[in-house]
């Protein structure tokens, strides 16, 4: 017993590791994919590498605020009594020299310029943050459009090989009767036409599925394409009654939107800045350092300390015209800003409505399916009892195959539109 016991756990692992006995990947459920998505597609990744450098364009403007200071080492050998004597109206002297020292410049003020620059670069970072959010959102309703696709091509696929199966079984039978001389020829070859419709149905739903997964294999951000164990999704609930607290929803928290209002913002900001060309700036300056070796004119040591007022006079309309191009760059976005709001009223309308006619289509669907049932039925026991002819057979399968399609994908076509509603809405992030 203990020679046969020890025989036998072998091949229980032997058994385990077969191929029949492999483990399969969970079902892949729509949440799954869409934080595989978020956390994998290269389109958000982009958007969120362009926030941090917009981010950082911030503390490049706030830099004006600290002081500049560095260092540096000189040395020089010239000529005796050198001068500079062409290329400037000053005619410095050049002393033979080495030194080193430090110097420290501060702007004390621009009257407002560096503040507004920082505040435009400041709407700007925030724009480019709400861009994240909008990838994000156009990256989910890929995602669900293509989950709700591979389900619906799975749906077809198997109303495709359920099509096959029957009309496999109506050639055979309709093929023995042929031999007993129960019925004609025409009825053959009318019963396999329809089976080879059925099998040319299932060769396309078989296509559809794979294009399916390689769409939602794009969608969750993988190179290649891949195939998945979906898990089926509940129907979402009935569409609401009225589009207007959605519209009203959408203007509010459309990220597209919010992105276009701040970069409105930060070009009105930035106008102001420009206006402030015209401002003087003032700023500090002080160095000092040591000379310990060079001409004996030279002291062994230097050290001073000044301010510098900049007033503009004229620089050939330069502020002005500067100025007025951020004036209209601003007007233009503020156009941009209503086209995008009429633009999204009038999505947010035309995705409810489809919502509405889909979730309409779902009973009217059940009801097409009863009805193409039953009078399947009823062709079916009128040709066995030779009361009518195969034509009327072929068409009632024609018909229920159909009904069976549209009630299979009604339900998916609607849990896409409800997708597509919230992302008008400004609900799918």
């Amino acid at each position: 017993m203990r020679l046969r016991g020890r025989l036998f756990i072998p091949w229980i692992f032997l058994a385990v590791s077969a191929p029949g006995f492999a483990q399969t990947d969970p079902p892949l459920t729509l949440r799954d994919a869409e934080k595989i998505a978020l956390e994998n597609h290269p389109k958000i990744q982009a958007a969120m590498h362009l926030a941090v450098a917009a981010n950082a364009q911030v503390t490049q403007t706030e830099s004006v605020y600290y002081p500049i200071f560095y260092g540096s080492l000189t040395g020089v050998e010239a000529e005796r009594d050198s001068r500079v004597a062409a290329g400037g109206l000053n005619n410095p002297i050049i002393y033979s020299r080495y030194a080193n020292g430090v110097t420290l410049s501060q702007l004390l003020t621009d009257f407002g310029r560096t503040h507004e620059l920082v505040k435009s670069a400041d709407f700007h970072a925030q724009a480019e943050n709400e861009n994240v959010a909008t990838s994000r959102a156009i990256v989910l309703l890929d995602v669900d459009r293509a989950y709700f696709g591979a389900l619906k091509a799975q749906a077809v696929l198997t109303v495709a090989e359920k099509t096959v199966k029957e009309r496999q079984l109506v050639a055979d039978q309709v093929t023995e009767l042929q031999k007993n001389n129960m019925k004609s020829g025409l009825d053959v070859s009318f019963a396999n036409v329809a089976l080879q419709q059925a099998q040319l149905l299932l060769i396309q739903a078989q296509n559809d599925l794979q294009a399916s997964f390689a769409e939602l294999s794009t969608a969750l951000g993988y190179s290649g394409r891949r195939t998945f164990q979906l898990s089926d999704e509940p129907l979402p609930p009935a569409p609401p009654p009225e589009v207007t607290p959605l519209v009203d929803q959408a203007l509010r928290e459309r990220p597209e939107l919010i992105t276009e209002r701040l970069e409105e913002n930060s070009a009105q900001t930035y106008t102001k800045a420009e206006r402030d060309l015209s401002f003087p700036t003032l700023s500090a300056f002080a160095t000092a350092g040591l000379v310990p070796t060079g001409q004996e004119q030279l002291s062994s040591r230097y050290a001073a300390a000044g301010f510098n007022v900049n007033i503009p006079i004229f620089n050939g309309f330069l502020f002005s015209s500067l100025q007025d191009e951020a004036k209209s760059r601003a007007h233009a976005q503020e156009q941009h800003v209503r086209d995008l709001e009429n633009r999204i009223s009038q999505d947010v309308t035309t995705a409810w409505l489809e919502a509405v006619a889909a979730f309409k289509r779902l009973a009217v669907t059940e009801q097409l399916l009863d009805q193409a049932n039953l009078a399947l039925d009823l062709a079916q026991s009128r040709y066995t009892l030779g009361l009518s002819s195969i034509v009327e057979l072929s068409q009632a399968q024609l018909n229920q195959t159909e009904a069976q399609i549209e009630q299979a994908s009604a339900k998916y076509d609607y849990a896409a539109q409800i997708s597509s509603l919230k992302y008008q809405m400004g609900v799918l992030r």
